[in-house]
């Protein structure tokens, strides 16, 4: 039985191995049965992934706009 590392189930659940990989990984996963386990974590872990939503905190936005509306130097210092 071949082993497949966490990073070829990575490239599976990507679609980013070859025919031949996959045809031994869906091999594999119709016969072991932590193998399907360890698939299903990663899946889970990609879907929750997909579903995170990240903003900046206001803070930051505040202080961005705060220094957007200072006037430009418009002398060059040398």
């Amino acid at each position: 039985m071949t082993h497949f590392s966490p990073e070829d189930l990575l490239c599976f659940l990507y679609k980013e191995t070859t025919p031949e990989m996959t045809a031994a990984i869906e091999a594999a996963l119709e016969q072991d049965w932590t193998l399907r386990e360890k698939l299903a974590v990663l899946k889970a872990a990609h879907d929750r992934l997909q579903t995170l939503v990240e903003a900046p905190r206001t803070e930051a936005v505040l202080n961005i706009l705060r220094y957007a509306a200072k006037p430009a130097e418009t002398a060059v210092r040398k």
